[in-house]
């Protein structure tokens, strides 16, 4: 279960971040979705983060959210993604169903216009987290009221919290029956390239749910998935292997201390926090915050559903596998190891594609996208390892996500590539749909 653990810690929300122009920068889309930073703090105090329009309700909200799935469910590799696009949508519904600004989440519910958006988010959050996790009702009714205290009383804060219970509700009804936690069998059959349960644990595919579970965003599972593998015979299957032979090895490894880092680092990622340091230093409101949230979060969620889609199409085998028993690949240009063991402990699902590379290229498409930028300007603390780095653009971050798997042995580097590309597709068509600025 260490594996449940690794990934489970991996709160990426990756990206979270972005600059402060919220341009969508599509054809035939506003040049801005509002006033920028500069233009915001010139125009009176209720764009200056203080007040009804402050964003703290909403990150207040996603960081209880953060840990309450961390503590209730124990979500297994992926599931994270998942329940945090629940909440940010609910989320994000109800604070665009106060302030406008953006086009709802698969809704079209307005609150009256004198309604609280800061307790529409918190009524929100509370509610879709109450609802799936009961046992936590206590801590997250002590939090309801710690928010509400800050709002004052009367008619405002109960329109907020009317309408934030509304907009939970619908997501709740909007999900209901998804195939989430459904048994999906994968019969393992032990041939060159199918995957098969690897070392130490040897435990069977994880959530394999997720590859047929209803998408946010997405039509379906399937839709933006890739092309095969390279085939076991091929010059790119021989070159993949050759590479994580050299370099994604526990010991005898080519690597530098500095590709060690970088592959130890992305294990697990404090994106929720991310995001919140991001919001607070480009002075985003409310209503720019709950945008921030639910586009990452949902392009992560659509990212790893695609990514188990592939795992379960094409089943191929992790790089322990197919360096261990390369004699049997039929490709006289790969060597079996027997004793091969990879630097980080490999996740217990298939090889192709790679989830974190799809999420990673689906969440910078996503943010680059609804932020008119590709500076990111990213500050993301690694749970693993307890650095800070900075990421100024999108590219590379994904550069950074491909490698990092690569040098962890535990990928190869064309179901790295791939995914970051799935990913990006992902995203660019979502982006002509969902999160908009209002005309």
């Amino acid at each position: 279960m260490r594996n449940r653990r690794a990934w489970s810690a991996t709160r990426t929300v990756v990206a979270g971040l972005a600059c402060g122009v919220l341009a969508l920068g599509l054809p035939g889309a506003p040049a801005s979705a509002g006033p920028g930073p500069a233009a915001r703090a010139a125009s009176g105090p209720e764009y200056t983060g203080q007040g009804e329009r402050s964003p703290s309700a909403v990150i207040e909200w996603m960081r209880t959210a953060d840990a309450t799935i961390e503590a209730e469910a124990r979500p297994t590799p992926g599931e994270l993604f998942i329940w945090q696009a629940y909440v940010s949508t609910a989320v994000y519904n109800a604070v665009v169903g106060v302030e406008g600004r953006f086009t709802p989440y698969k809704w079209d519910e307005r609150a009256p216009g004198t309604a609280s958006s800061a307790a529409a988010a918190a009524a929100a959050a509370h509610q879709v987290l109450r609802h799936h996790f009961p046992g936590a009702a206590p801590r997250l009714d002590a939090a309801l009221t710690g928010t509400l205290a800050t709002i004052p009383d009367g008619e405002a804060e109960d329109q907020g919290v009317a309408f934030g219970k509304l907009a939970a509700h619908h997501i709740i009804d909007l999900r209901r029956d998804d195939g989430r936690g459904a048994s999906v069998p994968f019969p393992v059959h032990p041939r060159p390239g199918v995957w098969r349960p690897t070392p130490p644990g040897h435990e069977p595919f994880t959530s394999a749910w997720i590859g047929r579970v209803r998408p946010l965003l997405m039509d379906s599972p399937h839709q933006f998935r890739p092309g095969p593998p390279p085939a076991l015979r091929s010059a790119r299957y021989a070159k993949d292997l050759a590479e994580l032979a050299h370099y994604g090895g526990r010991t005898g490894s080519l690597r530098s201390p500095e590709q060690t880092e970088t592959a130890r680092y992305f294990v697990a990622l404090d994106l929720q926090g991310a995001l919140a340091d991001h919001a607070g230093r480009h002075g985003f409101d409310i209503a720019e915050t709950a945008r921030l949230y639910a586009a990452a979060n949902t392009a992560q969620a659509d990212a790893v559903i695609a990514a188990w889609d592939a795992k379960l199409h094409y089943g191929t085998w992790r790089p322990v596998t197919a360096i261990r028993e390369a004699d049997t690949d039929g490709n006289p240009a790969t060597r079996a190891d027997r004793h091969w063991e990879p630097l980080l402990v490999t996740p217990a699902h298939p090889d192709y594609l790679s989830g974190h590379a799809t999420m990673g290229g689906a969440l910078m498409r996503m943010l680059t996208g609804v932020l008119g930028t590709s500076r990111v300007d990213l500050r993301i603390r690694s749970i693993t390892t307890g650095a800070t780095r900075h990421y100024r653009d999108a590219h590379e971050y994904e550069r950074d996500v491909v490698d990092a798997r690569v040098w962890g042995g535990i990928h190869t580097r064309t179901a790295d590539e791939v995914g970051s590309d799935t990913g990006r597709r992902l995203a660019a068509w979502a982006l002509r749909t969902y999160f908009r600025p209002l005309p």
